[in-house]
């Protein structure tokens, strides 16, 4: 019995073995994604559902329409006062516009003391992202936020589509009087894109971040005083006879993320300021590195006047060769899927009732606002003691992405639970010590067999 136990554990393990190879279709410049996973993440793998939503790439999808039309530009004005609650789970979000403004990947938390949202980064983790489930096409937008700080930690506010056009500001958290400015466009990676602003203590103190953004220039402005300003027409490329610059629908991100984390690139590690410190106080008390954002504010421009109009709901891509100003329209095409199984190919597949998406999204809702809430800060808390149940053994999974050559990562991780020490137990029986060595040796021998399956399969 126990051999043909063991058997049916190999056989289980071979075959999760060759679906989890089977489950990861990448894609790139090189690779587009196939028609039944048409949808390339920000992060480069094929998919449907989620895949298909939050800057998924157009450029490397199995087609221009593969991936979801994106919401149209609203302006808005968000106070992160005790807001964690109102926020989207950005891993089961299927594009219902009406149910959240913004969506979480990693841990949220309130933080009543200073009436602002924090962004968790626990130990070995890969960080928090919160996102706009609107894009913006041209407009203002401003941040006002408190970094986080110590080597390796970088904070991120971005303007990101996508096509791969950004616009950011990055905070490396050992140079907290340093604010980095960068742009790029369809991710082509120009290292004289960057430039720095001077300001004091990003950590200790709110600065108002703000990116100004026109169809023919954009500024970067710190509390109000304009720090650097980028003209359209001084990025114009002969090669490619086009303007290198940011111009297609662009969500707003803000992150925290472990750029020098030892897995990184050494450029990453470089960069962030050397590796991050996964034992340093913050990581004791109040149990992870953070930053705080306390409001968010978006003026919506008119979209450029040749711009093709059949709607006023959502952003498509008209072209699958050119991905710039001119092939954007706006149309009433869906926002939403009914599935995790749709896409932009086909956003009810899957779906029995139009339910399907409002009942999952209000599930997951209700949630995580029961999960979020032992975690909250009491007014009385202070920001050197900031309480939570966040450690390593939370299960949230997080996303966030730099695009700077050897910078490029994918920070993708879960915040999984360390494993349990001690020894594992034996259990005891009748047989004997002849019996239990005939069948150690038939559990070696399976285990070579299931090295040697798996190797050929």
């Amino acid at each position: 019995m126990a051999i043909v136990r063991n058997w049916l554990f190999c056989l289980v393990g071979v075959f999760s073995f060759v679906l989890r190879v089977e489950a990861s279709t990448y894609c790139n410049a090189t690779q587009a994604c196939p028609q039944d996973k048409p949808c390339c993440s920000q992060f480069g793998e094929c998919g449907t559902g989620q895949y298909c939503l939050n800057n998924c790439d157009v450029r490397y999808s199995f087609s221009q329409d593969s991936c979801m039309p994106v919401p149209i530009c609203k302006s808005s004005s968000t106070k992160f006062n005790d807001y964690s609650s109102k926020m989207g789970n950005a891993d089961v979000f299927l594009g219902n516009v009406s149910e959240a403004d913004w969506l979480y990947s990693g841990r949220v938390l309130d933080y009543d003391d200073e009436e602002s949202l924090i962004l968790a980064m626990p130990k070995n983790s890969g960080g928090t992202i919160i996102s706009s489930t609107r894009a913006v096409w041209y407009g203002k937008v401003s941040a006002r936020i408190k970094t986080s700080h110590l080597a390796g930690v970088i904070t991120a506010f971005i303007l990101y589509s996508g096509a791969g056009d950004e616009i950011d500001y990055e905070f490396v958290g050992a140079d907290l009087e340093t604010v980095q400015t960068n742009y790029y466009w369809e991710s082509v990676l120009n290292f004289t894109n960057s430039a720095n602003i001077s300001t004091t203590d990003t950590f200790d103190n709110f600065h108002t971040y703000e990116m100004d953004w026109h169809e023919d220039y954009v500024t970067w402005s710190i509390d109000n005083v304009v720090g650097r300003t980028l003209f359209k027409n001084e990025t114009y490329n002969s090669t490619t006879n086009s303007y290198h610059y940011p111009q297609t629908p662009s969500k707003v991100d803000i992150s925290i993320w472990p750029g020098g984390n030892s897995t990184n690139a050494p450029g990453t590690i470089a960069w962030s300021g050397g590796e991050i410190n996964w034992d340093a106080p913050d990581i004791s008390d109040p149990g992870y590195y953070y930053a705080i954002v306390n409001e968010i504010n978006i003026t919506c421009y008119d979209p450029p006047s040749s711009v093709k109009k059949n709607g006023t709901s959502a952003y498509i891509y008209t072209s699958s060769d050119e991905f710039l100003e001119k092939d954007i329209a706006i149309t009433d095409d869906d926002v939403m899927m009914d599935t995790d199984g749709g896409s932009g190919l086909d956003p009810h597949k899957g779906a029995t009732t139009s339910s399907v998406q409002k009942t999952s999204s209000s599930t997951s809702a209700s949630s995580k606002s029961s999960s979020e809430a032992s975690s909250s800060h009491s007014t009385s808390t202070k920001k050197g003691s900031k309480t939570t149940s966040a450690s390593s053994s939370s299960t949230s999974s997080s996303s966030s992405s730099t695009k700077k050559g050897d910078k490029d990562i994918s920070a993708s991780t879960s915040l999984v639970s360390p494993s349990s020490s001690g020894a594992a137990s034996s259990s005891t029986g009748s047989a004997s010590s002849a019996g239990m060595g005939a069948n150690v040796a038939t559990n070696w021998g399976l285990t070579a067999v299931c090295v040697v399956l798996g190797y050929i399969i």
